[in-house]
This record gives C-alpha cells, structure tokens and sequence, in this order.
C-alpha cells in the first residue's frame, strides 16, 4: 500500500506538470490560430490508453511516462510527420506564423514551468511561513563521519560560507556542499576556505547524501531502550554523559568514537545528573553500545519559522524558484563530473517514485512539485534539438540573421535530438532496472 501511495503521487506531480507545460504551448498557438492535431499527457508509441477527438484536436494519454507533447500543425517535431511538410504553407500552420509568436508558442512551456514553481513557493511560504534551522544558532559546530572528513571537514567545524556565498540554512547544507567547489569554515577559532573534494561528493552520492554532516550535540540521554545496559547500569533520561573511562567525551561524535573501543566490556561512565556528578559502571553489549537515545536539543533550539504575508511570500517565492533554477544548473556540473560518480544514480520514472513519503504528505509533495517543475524547466530550455530550447535556438538564429532555416535542416537537426533523446531515455531507463534488478 505504501508503495502504491508513493506511485500514486509520482502520477499526479508528473499529470498535473505535463499537462500545464503542454498548455503552456496550446494556449498561445491557439491564440494565434495555429492548428492543434493532438494534446497527449505522456507519450504513445503504437497505441494510446485514451484518445477522443473534439474538434480539430485529437486528446489522449499515452502508455509512456515521460512527458508529453502537443502535434502543432506545420511544425517539424519529433513525431517526424513530414507528409504535411509537403503540402503549401497554410495560414492556419506554425511555419506560417511569425518567427516572434513560433517563440512565445514554443517557449510557453517553460515559462508556465517557472511560473507554478514560483507559484507554489509563495503558497507555501503563506500557509507554512519560512521554516529552518539558522545556520548561526548551531552553537557547537558540525560532526561529520568518515565521508565528510573525505570532504575535508572536521567535527566543530562551523560552517559559514560555500562558493563565497553565506549560508543561512542548516538543512540547505549537504546540497549546497555536494554542488559547491569550495566551503569556508569557522576552525578552532580561525575562518579557514578550502576545495571540496570530488572524492568526498561521490561517497556522499552513493549514501544518497545520510548521515554526513550533523549538528554537533551534547551527550544527553533521553530515551532508554529496555532490556539494553544503559537501563541496567542504572541512566536515566536528562543525564549528561560527560567523560568515558576518565577521558572527556562532551559531545555524541567523542562519545561513540569512544564507546566503539570498548566492546562486551565494563565502562566507568561519568555523568551529570541534578547538577551533580556521578560514576557509573556500565557494560557495553558486542556492537559497542549501550543502547539509549540521544538528544537533539541544538537544531531543535536553532529552528525558526518566519511568518509571511502574500507581499512578503510573493517576492520570497521568486527568490526560491531562482535559487532552485541555480541549484539545478549545479546539478548538472556534479553529473558530468565523471569523478562524482553521481550519472550512476540519477533516476528516471521507475525509481522516482521512492522520492515520495509513504504516507501523503501535501506539504512535501508541493514542495517536490514546485521543484520538479523547475527541472522541466531547465531540462526543456536546453538546446538539444527535438526540446524547447533547441526549437528556440533556429528561431532566435532566424530573428538574427533575418534568414529561416531550411525544412531540411530542421528535419536533420530533429532527427539527430530524437537519437539523443532516445538515447537518454534508453541509458535511464536501463539505469533504473538495474538498480531494482541488483537492489541497490
């Protein structure tokens, strides 16, 4: 059932893009009279799921789950129809109209794509506020494990800036780390500025970004597992664990370090209890542990929500949608960066879904919305024939030169962004199949 909620809101954040990306071309080539053949959510090599003609238009959802399209008459697209190629330009047909409306038709997409993210961004930003962890509240500094010591980073570091640019957001962190060049830290006193290492972001890709960098905390218990040794020798919650076997472990990141060493065997535990400190002898089970949950008082202390009416959201959302936009353009540097490793994980349909929560959760899912609708965006503006931004290219070139491109050559440019895209769909997909066929 889990599984089922998590496809079904996959189905409805891919339906409700697609579909107004695909309006985002319909409604101005209407608007300029120009013959719609067919609207299609998703894609339909040799059959539709759904079809019904009304109109001049025939509408359907295809079979394959990766966008979608609307067949604008006259236009060479990647349905290669070139019969109608033949005939003499028609009034009614996209090569007819003007090179300044074939580009608002062909770029309406994208920018409906843009437009819901900022959309979207500013909603949330006036039913939820502004929510996050300040950045400057995280008194102790970081702990990171052995993946973000590859980073270069060490346990106390504060983070201030990455690529020059402050860093207001806790939780904003790992991306803006796992896409940045360099990071500048707070150390033992003294800003420090270093590289981040491509080694480091491939093993924090390959641990889908868990348990690199936290928020240094204090040795605080507060749950107690049952039947474990810390129930046993005697903890109870609110006691500060502050030294192992006589040596100081103030924070968590010492004391499990310390607590590893010593495994199957008797710890003297010293503890702050009602201000007052005690010893306690404990023995650790075969893992090392003693089994009790720790606090997490300083990112709950450094959390913060900001109020935001519409004049304040709508501004806040814009800058969001920016900041995403930029944060996907990151993303592709981190991709091709072959020492990254990060081309081994990228998902497509067949494994995207695990992106959502098993349980629906509307607050995440627009937000993912919100985002993806900003990867549409991006992906479509690229100039790769047989997209958006490739169709845009040969226009803008036309506007320039004051010379349209020959059917010939868009029908060879076409072709060879169908054998791209093709080939891109082909290397995803296959990426997905093998990650669930090994289950990895």
């Amino acid at each position: 059932m889990e599984t089922l909620i998590q496809i079904a809101q996959l189905i409805l954040c891919l339906s409700f893009l697609v579909i107004l990306h695909e309006l985002g071309h319909f409604l101005p080539a209407k608007f300029f009279k120009t013959k719609i053949e067919k609207f299609y959510l998703f894609f339909n090599p040799w059959f539709s799921l759904v079809k019904k003609k009304i109109g001049e238009t025939e509408y359907g959802i295809g079979w394959l789950p990766m966008g979608g399209y609307v067949k604008i008459a006259g236009m060479i697209d990647e349905s290669m129809d070139k019969e109608q190629l033949k005939q003499e330009p028609q009034p009614w047909e996209y090569r007819s109209k003007p090179a300044w409306q074939r580009l608002i038709i062909i770029m309406g997409g994208v920018i409906v794509n843009f437009f819901i993210a900022w959309i979207i961004y500013a909603s949330l930003l006036v039913n939820h506020g502004d929510n996050y962890v300040d950045n400057s509240k995280i008194k102790y500094g970081i702990s990171v494990d052995s993946v973000g010591t590859i980073l270069g980073l060490k346990n106390g570091d504060k983070i201030l800036k990455v690529d020059g640019k402050a860093q207001t957001k806790f939780e904003q962190l790992p991306l803006e780390i796992l896409f940045g060049d360099n990071i500048t830290v707070e150390r033992d006193g003294k800003e420090e500025t270093f590289d981040l290492s491509d080694e480091g972001k491939r093993d924090v890709i390959k641990r889908a970004g868990k348990n690199f960098l936290a928020a240094r905390e204090e040795v605080v218990v507060d749950t107690i597992i049952p039947g474990f040794p810390a129930e046993k020798a005697g903890l109870v919650k609110n006691d500060q664990i502050i030294a192992v076997n006589g040596k100081s472990t103030r924070f968590f990141d010492e004391f499990t370090a310390a607590i590893q060493l010593i495994k199957n065997d008797t710890v003297s535990l010293t503890v702050k209890r009602n201000n007052e400190e005690l010893l306690i002898k404990a023995k650790t089970n075969e893992e090392g542990k003693l089994g009790f949950g720790n606090q997490f008082s300083v990112t709950k202390d450094a959390f913060v929500t900001k109020e935001m009416g519409i004049a304040e959201a709508i501004p806040a959302g814009l800058s969001r949608t920016i900041s995403t936009l930029t944060g996907q353009i990151k993303q592709f540097k981190v991709i091709f960066n072959t020492k990254t490793e990060a081309y081994k994980q990228v998902s497509g349909p067949l494994r995207m879904f695990k992106i959502f929560k098993p349980e629906w959760d509307w607050t995440f899912f627009w937000s993912f919305t919100a985002m993806f609708s900003i990867w549409l965006a991006f992906l479509n503006v690229l100039p790769i024939p047989g997209l958006d931004g490739g169709h845009a290219v040969f226009i803008l070139i036309e506007m320039i030169t004051r010379k349209k491109p020959t059917e010939k050559t868009l029908e060879v440019a076409q072709t060879i962004g169908v054998v791209i895209l093709l080939t891109l769909m082909a290397l995803v997909f296959g990426n997905d199949i093998w990650h669930l066929v090994t289950g990895n």
